[in-house]
């Protein structure tokens, strides 16, 4: 008898412990060797004063186990609150989010019968770095970070998915026409990735006429590999049109960890019922079987997930009268597919999952250690109300002194100043750049903000301007 995987299991909030238990009992069914340990997570935690949502003793479990199936949770509204699944993907360094959006025509409504698209999304970084700082009265900033080894890593996941799981190609989608530098980063990263697999189709596209394709064509994408808020909100836009996000699990992988998960929340209002569907849970247990590598439990729980749709037997969710045949309950559901374990479906293909060898190992790849980097000015923030930019640069230029000029006042990204539009509108935050005549260091840069905080200006931020092997390091102004 093969030893039992031990597992962590949290059954949440709403729906969540009658999805869990559906879901366990399915397992339970087909033979999963799996060692449960039932953790408390979410709104019960909250409410005792805990912001995170999950206490010490559910750590340790999850550090002792590895492996995270986790039902939705409710966050109490109100601030104080963390994302506690921001949280669990951070700390446990689980970079990869994988989303499989499949259809199930015709037994489930879709309006694209043959879409079978995996997004792959980056989720530790970008935008969710979750940095954000108000920098004057109606003015608030978020900063986006994009890492070469963070992208190198998901670009890498999304090629290894496609190899072990018989893909054809992989798509980035990224904005970097605009963010040339973030984005651009990521672009860069994807097409060093995609020469290591040449036997893997590759192409990028931007980010808006991508979305609008998949979601106007989506038999033209395979695996999609995404920044992290391009793939949170393009997941649940793939996951609905394929049919229904109630549908869709989702697998979250580190290096050492893995939590698997529905897509959906934890839908209070209908709690306690026996009315939820339990697929997006079971669709992610699936994806947790493959993943400690039992993957004929994984095959039989798929098939007979899929024999069971295509036997009509449905929740009232995905009902209609002219595919469904029964429709039934939480449980009556998970009894259902039960009763087919051992089936194979007749009008789906048949999942077979199989262990495949990695093609290669994720090995991050780094610049030359010796890159020139040369500090070459720094981006002033103020918030002012004194006028109007060329008032503001009147007052800046004689606090500059003899290593730095004033080259660009800029206002929400826009030049203001010299010769910007009087159309521009302008708010009371500037970006004010100062430029080098010369090689300049950080003494020059505090001097200026000594004297510039000795004249009243309200300094906000500051970023340093530096060259990398004579390129240049930070964007221009629209217009400038």
């Amino acid at each position: 008898m093969s030893e039992k995987v031990p597992i962590t299991v949290a059954y949440g909030d709403g729906i969540g412990p009658e999805i869990m238990e559906a879901t366990l009992n399915i397992l339970e069914a087909a033979g999963a060797d799996l060692a449960p340990e039932k953790i408390e997570i979410g709104e019960s935690v909250y409410l005792r004063g805990v912001s995170s949502g999950i206490e010490d003793e559910a750590w340790d479990s999850l550090r002792r186990t590895r492996v995270f199936l986790k039902a939705p949770i409710t966050t109490p509204q109100g601030g104080g609150f963390k994302s506690l699944n921001v949280t669990t993907r951070k700390v446990l360094g689980l970079y990869a989010n994988v989303r499989p959006c499949v259809a199930y025509d015709p037994f489930i409504s879709t309006k694209h019968p043959s879409m079978d698209v995996v997004i792959v999304r980056e989720n530790e970084e970008d935008t969710y770095a979750g940095i954000e700082h108000m920098h004057a009265d109606g003015v608030a900033q978020t900063l986006k970070l994009i890492t070469r080894s963070g992208s190198e890593r998901i670009c890498r996941h999304a090629f290894e998915f496609a190899v072990t799981h018989g893909r054809d190609k992989v798509t980035c989608f990224t904005k970097d026409n605009i963010m040339k530098l973030t984005d651009g980063l990521f672009h860069r990263v994807f097409d060093e990735v995609a020469a290591d697999y040449p036997d893997i189709e590759n192409e990028h596209w931007i980010v808006d006429i991508g979305a609008a394709k998949l979601a106007d064509t989506p038999e033209l994408f395979d695996v999609v590999v995404l920044p992290n808020l391009y793939g949170d909100i393009l997941s649940d836009v793939a996951a609905q049109i394929a049919g229904s996000v109630g549908l869709a699990g989702s697998a979250n992988i580190g290096d050492g960890y893995a939590m698997f998960e529905a897509i959906h929340g934890s839908a209070p209002r209908r709690a306690g019922q026996n009315l939820a569907n339990p697929s997006g849970l079971l669709h992610g247990a699936v994806m947790m079987m493959v993943y400690v590598k039992q993957v004929d439990i994984a095959s039989s729980i798929h098939n007979a997930w899929l024999r069971t749709i295509e036997d009509g037997i449905h929740t009232y969710d995905v009902y209609t009268e002219k595919h469904s045949t029964k429709k039934v309950g939480t449980k009556e559901f998970s009894e259902a597919v039960i009763d087919r374990l051992g089936m194979m479906p007749t009008h789906f293909d048949s999942a077979q999952y199989a262990e495949r060898p990695s093609h290669k190992r994720s090995t991050v790849i780094l610049r030359d250690e010796f890159v020139n980097k040369a500090l070459v000015g720094v981006d002033v923030f103020i918030d002012w109300t004194g006028g109007g930019p060329d008032d503001l640069a009147g007052l800046l230029q004689p606090l500059q002194g003899s290593q730095l000029k004033l080259e660009i006042i800029d206002n929400r990204g826009v030049k203001v100043w010299p010769d910007g539009l009087p159309e521009t509108y302008t708010t009371r935050h500037w970006r004010c750049r100062f430029g080098g005549h010369k090689p300049i260091n950080h003494e020059d840069i505090v001097g200026l903000l000594n004297r510039m905080g000795d004249s009243g200006f309200d300094f906000v931020k500051t970023e340093n301007l530096y060259t990398y092997d004579g390129e240049r390091g930070f964007s221009l102004p629209q217009g400038g």
